[in-house]
């Protein structure tokens, strides 16, 4: 297959013009109305869940809230850590805040649910962190198993909530029970389209938590925002999500870490790229190296060829309101050797078996779709009854 056919069916799932998209820059996150939290944080012995991105404005929550004499005794870390700069996968040691000596404590690794010992003397615990509304995103795996550890210690949790960047649609396979893992813990599609206090306030609604048991729950809403509005994230939410470009191709790209694609980790566009060393086809050549936020990436020092969607913007993949499917489809196609392409990763990912075998055998994109229909249907029905702002339909 010549590279200008190729990319000319490349084009059909990622259409090629310049943004028109309009970022909401009226939005006010939770974090920043402190006037509706502030004095149920005073005189109390508070813990925070947050990372790089729990921001008033320019500056951490943590430091926000310690010069308003807040008195907070321990920092929870997700994924990638406080200042959030640690690979994915990679393991966090528990410390100290350089700047304000309060203990830090990861919640990663083999210690992803906080004990009894952690919550001892807690009254509450505040959680300000930035999601970007994809099921394998571990941040609201971590937020799950926060809930549960406060509702089995009797233990107050407040939500700062922030807008969903993939908020405007819902897609995806929902996770079946025998796929759950820490990258899919609740039976939700790929992109489930809520906010984390929505998100939050549906666990216990659904009673999905352990024993379905009920957090002591309160959310502080954003103010002016809907799910027909996009935000443009302040900060970056993980190191290889560097832009809104990588934030909305994630739900397609995040599919390929399931296989022995590369999508573009040790290169400066992350989730940007697609490719891989023995790409039938392909218009771009990428080789990975070791940086930070991607130490020995997959094909280190290796020219690989594939695609880049940079090159198309961002206005096809949210017209399309789903995930990429004839992306992922046509890349199988043109891997030359294809008998290890999927990793067992990519089921736990998928949240089925059925995407792997569908998109071995080469299944239309709407056909595919077609199998998430009923699921996806009842998923929306249970969802609709815990948002807090208008929904995008």
């Amino acid at each position: 297959m010549k590279a200008k056919y190729f990319l000319s069916l490349f084009l059909l799932v990622f259409s090629l013009y310049s943004s028109a998209i309009t970022f909401d820059t009226t939005i006010v996150v939770g974090a920043e109305q402190t006037e509706l939290y502030i004095n149920k944080l005073k005189n109390k012995k508070v813990a925070i869940l947050t990372n790089q991105t729990g921001l008033i404005k320019n500056t951490s929550i943590v430091d926000s809230l310690v010069s308003l004499k807040i008195n907070i005794v321990k920092i929870f870390s997700p994924e990638h850590g406080f200042r959030g700069y640690a690979d994915a996968g990679q393991t966090i040691s528990n410390g100290k805040d350089k700047k304000t000596g309060i203990p830090i404590i990861s919640l990663y690794g083999k210690h992803k649910k906080p004990t009894s010992n952690d919550l001892k003397g807690i009254d509450i615990v505040v959680y300000d962190i930035q999601d970007v509304g994809v099921r394998f995103y571990t941040y609201i795996s971590t937020l799950h198993y926060m809930m549960e550890a406060c509702a089995e210690n009797n233990v107050k949790l407040l939500i700062l909530d922030r807008p969903n960047p993939n908020g405007y649609f819902v897609d995806g396979p929902v996770l079946k029970p025998k796929f759950k893992s820490f990258i899919g813990m609740d039976p939700v599609p790929i992109v489930y389209g809520m906010t984390v206090g929505e998100y939050a306030k549906m666990l216990n609604g659904e009673k999905w938590l352990k024993n379905g048991e009920k957090c002591n729950l309160e959310v502080i809403k954003c103010k002016n925002y809907n799910h027909k509005k996009f935000y443009k994230l302040p900060v970056k939410p993980s190191p290889n999500l560097p832009n809104m470009t990588a934030v909305l191709y994630y739900p397609t790209l995040g599919l390929f870490e399931g296989t022995v694609m590369s999508v573009g980790r040790g290169t400066d566009a992350p989730f940007q790229l697609v490719g891989h060393p023995k790409l039938e086809d392909g218009y771009i050549e990428f080789t990975p190296k070791s940086m930070p936020g991607a130490k020995h990436p997959k094909f280190e020092g290796v020219k690989c060829k594939g695609y880049d969607v940079r090159d198309n913007g961002i206005d096809y993949i949210v017209e399309k309101r789903g995930i990429g499917l004839p992306c992922l489809i046509k890349a199988y196609a043109n891997v030359i050797d294809k008998t290890e392409y999927f990793k067992p990763s990519f089921n736990l990912l998928a949240g089925n078996s059925e995407l792997k075998e569908q998109i071995k055998f080469r299944m239309h994109a709407d056909e595919i779709r077609d199998t998430w229909a009923a699921d996806l249907q009842k998923f929306k029905l249970i969802r609709k009854k815990y948002l807090l702002y208008k929904d995008f339909e």
